[in-house]
C-alpha cells in the first residue's frame, strides 16, 4: 500500500495504474461505516484509492475543526489489512496551495437542513471533493448514505459539471444499538450515547407510521419530534420530511422522500435519515 502526500504523486500513481480506480473519499478516524465502503470499492474496480483529510473549507468554527478524532495509524493499519492500493494524505498546505480563490456552489439543494445550520460547509466539501475527482480521476466515488444531504449535493455536481465519475451512495452502518456510525460518536457520554438512541428510535417509529398507512408529513413528524423530545440531553436542530430529489420540504409522502434528523448531543453534532419509498394516494 502506498502513501501519497503530494498531488503530483497522487496524479503520478493514477497515470501508472491500469483499470479502473474505487475512490472513497474520508476525513480519518475510520470505522465499520468507511470500511463497508472500502469492501464494496475492491468488489468492483481493479484498484481502490482512499483519501483521508480533515478538509479545513467545509468546518464552520475553528475548534470544530480542531477537536475532529485523527486516528492515522489505527488507519493506516485497517486500510493495509483492507487490501487498499494507494492512501492519499494531503496536508491542508499541499491540497490548497497558493491563494485559491475558486469555489462551487450547489445552488438550491444546499440552502436548507445542513446547509442552513452549516453556511458554507456544501461549498467547502464540494471544492474539496472536485479537487479529489480531478486528482485521483477514479472510475466510482463512494459515499455513505448516512450524509443523504451531501450525496444528492455531490450527484447534483457531478452531473452539472459533466464529471466522467459514477457516485456509488451506499447503505448506513449502525452499531448494534442502532446509532448511525461516525467518527464523531467517540466524544459521547454514556449518558449522551442513551440520549442519542433516540433518534434511530424516532425514524423507525416513522417508518412504523408509514408501514401503518400514515403519510401525513405533520403528523408524522410531530410523532418524531415528541419522541426525540424525551431525551434530556438532546437539543433537536431539525426534524424534516423531503422529496429524495430536490430535497424540497413536502406536506404528504406521495413521492420517494427522506425523513432527516439533526440534532445535538455533547456538543456533537448527530444526523441521521430514513428513506421512504412507500407512497400514499391523498
Amino acid at each position: 500500500m502506498q502513501v501519497i502526500r503530494t498531488r503530483r504523486d497522487i496524479r503520478n500513481w493514477r497515470s501508472e495504474v491500469p483499470g479502473s480506480v474505487g475512490l472513497v473519499p474520508t476525513m480519518g478516524a475510520l470505522h465499520a461505516g468507511h470500511m463497508s465502503l472500502v469492501d464494496i470499492a475492491g468488489q468492483e474496480n481493479d484498484h481502490i484509492c482512499v483519501s483521508i483529510f480533515v478538509n479545513p473549507r467545509q468546518f464552520g468554527s475553528k475548534s470544530d475543526f480542531a477537536t475532529y478524532p485523527r486516528t492515522t495509524d489505527e488507519d493506516l493499519s485497517m486500510l493495509q489489512d483492507a487490501g487498499v492500493d494507494a492512501v492519499f494524505m494531503p496536508s491542508a498546505g499541499e491540497m490548497y496551495a497558493g491563494t485559491a480563490r475558486t469555489s462551487i456552489h450547489v445552488a438550491d439543494l444546499t440552502d436548507r437542513l445542513e446547509g442552513a445550520s452549516r453556511p458554507g460547509h456544501f461549498d467547502g466539501v464540494c471544492l474539496v471533493v472536485s479537487k479529489l475527482f480531478n486528482l485521483v480521476q477514479p472510475d466510482h466515488a463512494y459515499f455513505g448514505w448516512k450524509d443523504a444531504q451531501q450525496v444528492r449535493v455531490i450527484q447534483q455536481m457531478v452531473e452539472d459539471l459533466d464529471m466522467p465519475v459514477q457516485i456509488r451512495p451506499m447503505p448506513t452502518v449502525r452499531d448494534d444499538d442502532g446509532l448511525a456510525l461516525s467518527s464523531r460518536n467517540c466524544g459521547l457520554t454514556t449518558s449522551g450515547r442513551e440520549s442519542a438512541r433516540h433518534i434511530p428510535a424516532a425514524l423507525e417509529l416513522v417508518e412504523q407510521a408509514v408501514r401503518d398507512g400514515e403519510f401525513s408529513v405533520d403528523l408524522i413528524r410531530r410523532q418524531a419530534i415528541e419522541h426525540l423530545s424525551g431525551a434530556e440531553d438532546l437539543e433537536v436542530d431539525y426534524v424534516q420530511i423531503v422529496d429524495l430529489e430536490s430535497l424540497q420540504p413536502l406536506d404528504w409522502i406521495d413521492r420517494p422522500a427522506l425523513v432527516l434528523i439533526a440534532a445535538i448531543c455533547d456538543d456533537i453534532r448527530l444526523i441521521d435519515n430514513l428513506l421512504v419509498s412507500s407512497v400514499g394516494p391523498r
